[in-house]
């Protein structure tokens, strides 16, 4: 199977599926010397792991990460890094009555028709169960740029179904269950998806991905621009359907007077542009926005087909989440940092001892 890497200087590489022994990568490209421990992985794995709340798959996998190669004395040498993650809690005998049945929203029929086998086992290959070495990786690549060159990076849930969030406090993302930044509209989610569970039904999110103090000068004209690799790595999670940058689809509705953004010694004056100008890096605030579709198994009837073309109707049992959007914010995190981790590294090699005389703009 082709596609399973990405990135070129920093570059990622993960195997395994849902309900197989386990799950893992090869990391290339990391610089020598960086701080790295198990513990560092585990703080973001930890973040998205399944059974945290009510309204995600309640599947309860440790997801405890191995170290097995390019760390020694606790910092990395500068060879590939190997990444393990064991499935403890697997269960495909939940699958089994459905093993010659596509469902309805999944990657089953497309990968019948494309490898004229599958596994069945929630999904394999393409269960989102996969991420968790993205989530790796990205623990990996997110320590080097905040610790090496200041870049912090946040996400957050800006709307699950009609309910939108606004961006007022990034403080409590990480203490409630939603990724919420918005506390007026916490206890309206929890109603939301309350409601939602008890229908054996699911709904789709908006994911915010904001990036502070990244470096200016990353990203490579024409076909890799930083925009464009950033939407590429977004739109490799699973059930992700959109991605937006800097004003997105509004800018549908501005005039070019009204979307420019302005220079002026003390700075940009504005940031339709999600910090990204001709698909290299501004300094700017670099602004992502991510739209998920609703979890496709769930217990409400739908029509299919089965292996002979058969019509009938099924429903999707097993554990899953009612909102798949709430676990895809560190994922979406993740990506985002291997895809600048990656940018940095490129600059770095061919650009790296290029200096201007411009003044630096934020």
């Amino acid at each position: 199977m082709a596609g399973n890497s990405i990135g070129q200087c920093f570059r990622l590489t993960t195997f395994g599926e849902s309900h197989g022994k386990a799950l893992g990568c090869i990391i290339d490209g990391i610089p020598p010397g960086l701080s790295i421990t198990e513990s560092d992985l585990q703080k973001e794995l930890n973040r998205r792991r399944p059974g945290n709340s009510d309204f995600v798959t309640s599947r309860k996998e440790l997801d405890q990460i191995k170290i097995l190669s390019g760390v020694f004395n606790g910092v990395t040498t500068g060879t590939s890094i190997g990444l393990i993650i064991k499935n403890t809690n697997h269960r495909p005998q939940d699958y089994d009555n459905i093993k010659n049945i596509f469902r309805p929203g999944h990657a089953d029929y497309t990968y019948e028709q494309k490898y004229g086998i599958r596994d069945y086992r929630g999904g394999g290959r393409s269960s989102a169960r996969e991420t968790v070495m993205r989530v790796s990786a990205g623990a990996i690549a997110k320590k080097y740029l905040r610790e090496k060159l200041g870049v912090k990076i946040h996400g957050c849930i800006t709307q699950i179904g009609n309910i939108k969030c606004e961006i007022k406090d990034l403080d409590i993302v990480e203490k409630n269950p939603f990724f919420c930044p918005d506390p007026n509209k916490i206890n309206l989610l929890n109603k939301l998806l309350f409601d939602l569970k008890k229908e054996s039904d699911s709904i789709g999110a908006k994911v915010t991905i904001i990036v502070n103090y990244p470096p200016t000068g990353i990203g490579e004209p024409v076909f890799d621009r930083l925009d464009a690799d950033l939407a590429h790595a977004l739109m490799s999670i699973n059930a992700v359907k959109g991605v937006e940058i800097g004003d997105g689809f509004n800018v549908i509705n501005l005039k070019g007077s009204k979307s420019r953004d302005e220079l002026t010694r003390k700075g940009f004056t504005s940031n339709h542009s999600g910090g990204i100008l001709g698909g290299i890096s501004s300094g700017q605030q670099i602004i992502l926005h991510i739209a998920i579709k609703a979890t496709s198994s769930i217990g409400v009837p739908i029509r299919t087909i089965n292996n002979n073309g058969e019509e009938i109707e099924i429903i999707t049992k097993g554990r899953h989440d009612t909102c798949a959007g709430i676990r895809s914010v560190p994922i979406a995190e993740a990506m985002v940092a291997i895809v600048l981790m990656d940018h940095c590294m490129r600059y770095r090699a061919q650009c790296g001892d290029i200096t201007t005389n411009l003044i630096s703009l934020k």
